[in-house]
């Protein structure tokens, strides 16, 4: 008679098998076994990279069938938080409940009054981007306060932070990394030190992008470690983003840096407390920290008494916050360990292919404006970036090549991106736009006003709305790929442009 563990291997070597066979389209671009792609096809702007090894993890983890969050999760959460170098990352369900459960820990009684998130309480945060940046801020009854976005770098303009200061009701900032272009940290940082502020990366698009600094900034704001692998000399500090501010937030959507099909994290990054809140936010609302299935971690299980329960009232069932259940499913977070242990290869790749795009589409900055890292004052075919006198310096991992049709070209953003796609080229809007003029912030302004304040007007917002596009820069992006997307990109520029230009 076969044994389990002999029925299992024959299941996970056919299961390999049948990968090779079927899904050789999603390997990563540089895999010699990657399937040829063929001229005319569609060119996505993201999508699953992928072998039979996460294939293989799914497979295995469901066989064992312990399916809610368990070992796969566990060990995924020590391995990612090793990689950043925080203190704790918690896996949940999608990046938009890793937003919801970051500002909702802030709102934990648990915390000083004085910095507690509180119904009516302001959170700094930008005009431009991803909706569920925002609407976390709204879920938990506090005001978000809208600064502009520079359409250069898609970022946060950081020079608004002080307008939009309130004081004794300003309690946080979260703002997005746009693109994988790491926002104005230095400038944030001292901002959120001087008013003892919060702060909050979003982190979803940005995963393996770093930010440095002269070491006497940042041990000014106390940071004087690098984190793991990263280096650039004794007189700098060099971070990963998301690991600057108190919180941060990941997304392994298909599209982003690594992928569960869907999932995210929170990372804390120094505060334990913050993980117990959170943790508690993640898990139903309950002051128990025993993990699924475990029972009495904290050897008085009933020896509690909280609330207006009686004394010794189970404290598994015992809740401190209005929570919610956002986990994943442990092999969600099989698939998550295999796809970490490619992030390296997958943060260059996307490095690689954002140089290709911009290279290639040199010529034509005539009429199309590319997206600079912040701190960067130009770019050179020969030199790449010149940067500005802060002595800060991004590392991008991009998560798209930003494209801005300029004005007096002689076409429009949605004629290049009707172009693009009738050439199957997959290219995408930077999100949301401005987010104010969406139906759902509309409408909240009619039947609420009181509930959103804009710090200033929003004209760079409204320009990345009007004019800005991005094509893809993920790993399974081939170079004859890019080098269709390029060819067909110049052939429109060149069509429509330069005779405007010369006359």
């Amino acid at each position: 008679m076969t044994s389990p563990s002999d029925l299992k291997a024959e299941i996970l070597r056919l299961t390999r098998e049948y990968s090779r066979q079927v899904h050789g389209g999603f390997r990563p671009a540089a895999d010699p076994q990657r399937l040829p792609w063929q001229e005319g096809s569609t060119i996505p702007y993201a999508g699953r990279v992928f072998t039979e090894d996460e294939v293989e993890a799914a497979v295995s983890s469901t066989l064992d069938f312990w399916l809610t969050l368990g070992s796969e999760g566990a060990a995924f959460e020590r391995e990612l938080a090793a990689f950043l170098g925080v203190r704790h990352s918690l896996v949940v369900n999608s990046g938009s409940s890793a937003n919801l459960i970051a500002i909702s820990a802030l709102t934990s009684p648990k915390l000083p009054c004085d910095r507690r998130l509180c119904p009516g309480d302001e959170v700094i945060t930008v005009a431009a981007g991803f909706p569920t940046t925002v609407a976390p801020i709204l879920q938990v009854g506090a005001v978000p306060v809208f600064i502009d976005a520079d359409p250069v770098t898609g970022n946060a303009r950081c020079d608004q932070l002080e307008a939009a200061y309130s004081p004794g009701k300003t309690k946080a900032v979260m703002m997005a990394h746009a693109l994988g272009n790491p926002f104005d940290l230095a400038s944030t940082l001292a901002f959120c030190q001087k008013y003892s502020l919060w702060l909050v990366e979003d982190n979803c698009d940005a995963l393996g992008c770093s930010y440095s600094m002269p070491r006497p900034l940042a041990e000014s704001l106390g940071f004087s470690e690098n984190s793991p692998g990263l280096d650039e000399g004794a007189d700098r500090v060099v971070r990963w983003t998301g690991t600057w501010g108190d919180l941060s937030t990941q997304s392994f959507y298909p599209p982003h840096h690594l992928t569960m099909g869907e999932g995210g994290a929170v990372n804390i990054v120094r505060d334990q407390k913050l993980k117990v809140i959170a943790e508690s936010f993640r898990d139903w609302g309950r002051d128990c920290w025993c993990p699924s299935g475990v029972d009495n971690t904290c050897n008085m299980r009933f020896g509690w008494q909280l609330g207006e329960l009686p004394e010794g009232y189970d404290h598994k069932y015992t809740y401190s916050h209005l929570g919610y259940n956002l986990k994943p499913l442990d092999l969600q977070a099989a698939i998550g360990r295999v796809q970490l242990r490619r992030l390296p290869e997958f943060i260059e790749a996307r490095k690689q292919n954002w140089a290709t795009l911009r290279r290639g589409l040199d010529a034509h900055e005539g009429v199309l404006e590319f997206a600079l890292p912040t701190h960067a004052i130009a770019w050179d075919m020969e030199r790449g970036f010149s940067w500005d006198a802060s002595g800060c310096r991004t590392d991008c991992s991009w998560f798209g090549f930003k494209i801005a049709v300029k004005a007096g070209a002689p076409f429009s953003r949605t004629q290049l991106a009707q172009e693009l796609d009738r050439n199957q080229i997959g290219n995408r809007m930077l999100f949301g736009g401005n987010l104010l003029r969406q139906p759902a912030f509309v409408q909240l302004r009619e039947d609420r006003p009181e509930a959103i304040r804009l710090a200033s007007s929003l004209e760079g917002s409204d320009e990345i709305m009007a004019n800005t596009l991005f094509l893809g820069t993920y790993p399974g992006l081939t170079k004859e790929m890019l080098k269709s997307a390029i060819d067909a990109i110049s052939a429109f520029a060149t069509c429509l442009a330069w005779p405007a230009i010369a006359s």
